[in-house]
């Protein structure tokens, strides 16, 4: 019989697990970081590179940069799709030299990348991802009505009260009882 692990034992396995990641997010020879919606890259090159010594390749589903006639930084499919026409990428000089930043725009900005080309040598584990609290006002009228509902049924359910669609159901089936008193619901099960 196994027991599931204390939430010390969790934390522990959890803070382990995010030092491997980073150790392994280390050793690449670019720095990524992402948003729901977005995905930026930085790979840090000398002082003394210009653009024209850099050769970038942003496609749908493919991503190559690299200093011309040298081994790529990356190069390979992307974990998922992108618009290319709106990801960019720029030169920019850093104090410690110079550093080209590329930024991908996401097709799908509702799901975490575990990698940022599938033949990546380490992946992080997009379930343990803390999004940065964004302002419900930063979204559209029926991203911010949705996300609410989420967060209303999520509530609802860890105080073990109904979600917004059992309510709803539930009313519905209140406002029939008050329309038809003659019928029995006495043994009526909601599912």
């Amino acid at each position: 019989m196994s027991t599931s692990p204390s939430p010390e034992e969790r934390a522990q396995k959890d803070k382990e697990q995010k030092a491997r990641e980073a150790e392994e997010q280390a050793r690449l020879p670019y720095k990524w970081t992402q948003q729901i919606g977005d995905l930026d890259l930085t790979i840090p090159v000398a002082a003394n590179i210009k653009g024209r010594d850099i050769e970038v390749v942003l496609t749908k589903t493919k991503l190559k940069a690299a200093l011309k006639g040298q081994e790529p930084f990356i190069d390979g499919s992307l974990t998922k799709a992108i618009h290319p026409d709106e990801s960019t990428w720029t030169l920019e000089t850093v104090p410690s030299g110079k550093e080209i930043s590329i930024h991908l725009d996401k097709a799908n900005k509702m799901e975490w990348w575990d990698a940022v080309v599938g033949n990546a040598p380490y992946k992080i584990d997009t379930s343990k991802i803390t999004p940065e609290n964004s302002k419900l006002g930063d979204l559209d009228g029926e991203t911010r009505g949705m996300v609410e509902k989420m967060m209303y049924d999520q509530r609802q359910k860890e105080m073990g009260k109904p979600t917004s669609e059992e309510e709803k159901k539930m009313e519905m089936l209140r406002r029939f009882q008050e329309q038809h008193p003659e019928m029995d619901f006495s043994g009526a099960k909601m599912g």
